[in-house]
């Protein structure tokens, strides 16, 4: 049996990108029942992408009934339905067998926690430098940004948190002009990577122009198919499982970047524990994880993942895998 459902977690913040803001996350929540056993999973489906609740949950409630995880990939294209489900499955499978998912899929190591980013929203300047001085002691700050007026964010972010690892992700806000106009200051305000400078249409620009700090894709890299196209404009890509359709695509699409000698981002939308777990996998020995969206929740999912000062650890069997 499978079932979906719809469910809403309130933000402790408002979250704004360059996008729109949003005060809470709307999610789907697949439980798929087999002999006994029920497996897991959760996905957001995202506008950018033209999904909605309802198209998302046409595309999971129209699978034949017992499809299993190859089949699935066939099914359903890349994008959050399949997530939702190809988790879910991972998560089915590893109760029915008795073993954790890391083991079936052939991962050579028990997962660890990892170190993993914390966002602050884009805002003004002098509520940016609030929030990163509130954050200065997290090991790894991420910037929303995405506007032609980001300089002064840049530096009120720098002073709030003199010390923390900076890294800024334009969600394809910036110009080609105003990328090569930031970077020199992204270098010295000692910004290790930036994500998605450009719209993903327009990111031909970078092969053109000096990228003299990692650049990574985002909504330019949704799964291995993506790959041909970022030759030349990234040296890193951010995974997210809503993107790729879940783990299975996910840790495939992993081996093949590194294949190709891209680093590796793993990131995530905002949602619960439960859309993070199946990431922790994914993002072990990543050169940068993302994995914050339980830390921007006023509530969770019982019981969720635990963060402390190691990062962010793997998910006990009672929440997945």
């Amino acid at each position: 049996m499978l079932k979906v459902t719809q469910e809403r977690f309130p933000l402790a913040e408002v979250f704004t990108i360059a996008r729109g803001s949003r005060s809470h996350a709307d999610v789907l929540t697949v439980e798929v029942t087999r002999g006994g056993s029920r497996g897991l999973g959760e996905c957001v489906p995202y506008a950018r992408y033209g999904e909605t609740l309802e198209s998302v949950r046409a595309q999971i409630e129209g699978l034949p009934e017992g499809i299993g995880r190859a089949a699935l990939q066939d099914a359903l294209p890349a994008g959050a339905a399949r997530n939702a489900v190809d988790c879910a499955l991972w998560d089915l499978e590893s109760k029915q067998q008795g073993r954790p998912v890391w083991q079936l899929a052939g991962l050579p190591r028990a997962p660890g926690p990892e170190i993993t980013a914390f966002t602050l929203s884009l805002d003004t300047p002098e509520k940016m430098r609030a929030a990163a001085r509130r954050h200065a002691a997290r090991p790894l700050l991420k910037i929303k940004l995405g506007t032609p007026d980001d300089m002064p964010r840049l530096e009120a972010v720098r002073e709030g948190a003199p010390k923390a690892r900076i890294i800024v992700d334009a969600n394809e806000g910036w110009s080609a002009d105003i990328y090569s106009d930031l970077a020199p200051h992204l270098l010295r305000l000692g910004v290790a990577m930036v994500e998605q400078p450009l719209p993903a249409g327009e990111d031909d620009l970078l092969a053109g122009i000096a990228r003299p700090l990692p650049v990574c894709a985002d909504e330019s890299c949704h799964d291995r198919a993506s790959l041909p196209g970022l030759r030349g404009k990234y040296d890193m890509i951010n995974i997210k499982l809503d993107k790729t359709g879940g783990l299975t695509e996910a840790l495939a699409l992993k081996e093949a970047a590194l294949r190709e000698r891209y680093q590796v981002m793993v990131g995530c939308m905002v949602g619960s524990s439960l859309a993070m777990a199946p990431a922790v996998l994914v993002a072990q020995g990543a050169a940068v994880v993302d994995l914050d969206g339980p830390l921007l929740l006023a509530e969770d999912r019982d019981p969720p993942l635990k963060f402390d000062a190691e990062g962010v650890h793997p998910a006990a069997p009672a929440l997945w895998g």
